[in-house]
C-alpha cells in the first residue's frame, strides 16, 4: 500500500516514525537524550572557567588546584606516644616527634609511625593469653621451658620479658626486624638457655633466681644491641622455676632434707658462737686470777722478807732490847683476848694480887629475860 510522509505512512499520523516523537523535556518513560545532556554540561563548566572558555588557563587552573589538593594531603599528626618516620621514595630521610608534621604525600613520601612507649610482654615457656593473669593457668610449652643446667640436670622454667621500642632509635626497629615479636622471644630463650647452663640446678632452684634475672637482660640487651634492633628491654621475670614434673617429688624431698642440713648446721654454728666465747671468758678469768694470787703470794714473800731483814738488822744492833721487843709483842699477841689473874710471887706464892676486870665492867651487861626480872620484883616486895 503506498504512503507518504504526509499521510504518516503505514503507522499512521504518527511523526518520527515508529518510536515517536523522541524526547519531550524528560517526561514520561522515554530515556535521555545523552547528547543534550553532555551539551548542558560544557555550558556550565565554561561559565565557572575564566573567559567562559576551555583554554590553557582554565587548564592550569585545573592542574595547580589538584596539585595543591594532593599537597595537603602531606600533614599529619603524631600522638604523644608516637614518633614519626618520614620516607621518600621507600628510604629514610628522618624522624619527627609529636604534633602536627609534614612529609611529601603518597607515592612519593610515607610515614611509619611505630609506638615507642607502649610496653609489650613476651612469654616463653607458657601461655596464658592475658599478661594479667596468674601463672596456675598457664599453659606449658615443653619445647621452650625444659632447659639443661651445669650439672647436667634438666629444669622448667617459665618467663616473662618486658620490652619497648627504643625512642632513640625507632628506625632500627622498623627497618632491621622484620618479625620483632619472633626474633625477640629467640633472643630470650637463648639467653635463658645460656645462663642457666653455667649455674647448678641447685642454685637456680634456690637461691639465684634474682641473678638469673639481671644476666639474662644484660645478656638479651647485648644481643639485640649488636643486631641493630632498637629494642629496650626493660624486665625479665622468673614465673616458675621447678623440675620436671616426673621427678619434682624427689627434688622436693632433696630441698626438705638440704633444708634440714641447713638448719641443723646453723644451730651448730650458732651454739659454738655461745659456747666459745664463754669458755674463752673462763679461760681469761682464771689466769688472770692465777696472775693475780701470784702477785699478792710474791708481794707478801718480799714484804716478809724485807720485815725479817730489818728486824734482824735491828736485832743486830741491839740483842737484847729486840729479844725484850719482840717477846712483849708476842706476849701481847697471844694474851691480849684472854682472862689473866696475877699472882705476886714475892710474897712467898701465897697472896694474890686483886685484879679489877675493868674491861669486864666495861662489857653490856645481857638483859635478863621478862619473867626473871617479874620474879625479882615479887621477892623484893616480900
Amino acid at each position: 500500500m503506498p504512503w507518504s510522509n504526509q499521510s504518516g505512512g503505514p503507522w499512521g499520523q504518527k511523526p518520527g516514525g515508529p518510536w515517536g516523537t523522541g524526547p519531550q523535556g524528560g517526561g514520561g518513560n522515554t530515556p535521555p537524550d545523552l547528547e543534550e545532556l553532555l551539551r548542558r554540561s560544557q555550558d556550565r563548566l565554561k561559565t565557572m572557567l575564566p573567559g567562559g572558555g576551555m583554554g590553557g588557563r582554565g587548564v592550569a587552573f585545573i592542574v595547580l588546584g589538584a596539585v595543591l589538593l594532593w599537597l595537603a594531603t602531606g600533614f599529619y599528626t603524631v600522638r604523644p606516644n608516637e614518633v614519626g618516620l618520614n620516607l621518600i621514595f621507600g628510604k629514610y630521610v628522618g624522624k619527627t616527634n609529636e604534633g602536627l608534621r609534614y612529609n611529601l604525600p603518597y607515592p612519593i613520601g610515607t610515614v611509619v609511625k611505630p609506638e615507642v612507649t607502649t610496653v609489650n610482654t613476651i612469654e616463653v615457656g607458657m601461655r596464658t593469653g592475658d599478661t594479667t593473669r596468674r601463672v596456675a593457668a598457664a599453659r606449658e610449652v615443653p619445647e621452650e621451658s625444659l632447659m639443661l643446667t651445669g650439672d647436667e640436670n634438666i629444669v622448667d622454667i617459665n618467663f616473662a620479658v618486658q620490652w619497648q621500642i627504643d625512642p632513640a632509635r625507632p628506625e632500627d626497629y622498623v627497618f632491621n626486624l622484620q618479625n620483632p615479636d619472633a626474633a625477640i622471644k629467640a633472643v630470650a630463650e637463648s639467653a635463658m638457655r645460656e645462663v642457666v647452663g653455667r649455674r647448678n640446678i641447685q642454685t637456680v632452684l634456690t637461691t639465684d633466681r634474682v641473678a638469673i634475672e639481671g644476666e639474662v637482660r644484660q645478656l638479651m640487651q647485648e644481643t639485640l644491641d649488636s643486631y641493630g634492633a632498637g629494642v629496650q628491654v626493660r624486665l625479665v621475670q622468673l614465673q616458675k622455676v621447678d623440675p620436671p614434673q616426673q621427678v619434682i617429688d624427689a627434688f622436693r624431698d632433696v630441698q626438705a632434707a638440704r633444708q634440714d642440713q641447713d638448719r641443723m648446721r646453723n644451730e651448730a654454728e650458732t651454739y659454738a658462737s655461745r659456747i666459745v666465747p664463754e669458755a674463752r671468758g673462763q679461760a681469761a678469768q682464771i689466769l688472770q686470777s692465777a696472775e693475780a694470787y701470784r702477785e699478792r703470794v710474791v708481794a707478801e714473800a718480799q714484804g716478809a722478807a724485807s720485815r725479817f731483814t730489818q728486824v734482824y738488822e735491828t736485832y743486830r744492833s741491839a740483842p737484847e732490847l729486840t729479844r725484850e721487843r719482840i717477846f712483849l709483842e708476842t706476849m701481847e699477841r697471844v694474851l691480849g683476848g684472854m682472862d689473866k689473874v696475877i699472882i705476886d710471887q714475892k710474897g712467898g706464892g701465897q697472896g694474890v694480887l686483886p685484879y679489877l676486870p675493868l674491861n669486864e665492867l666495861m662489857r653490856p651487861q645481857p638483859q635478863q629475860p621478862q619473867q626473871s626480872r617479874g620474879n625479882l620484883q615479887q621477892g623484893a616486895a616480900r
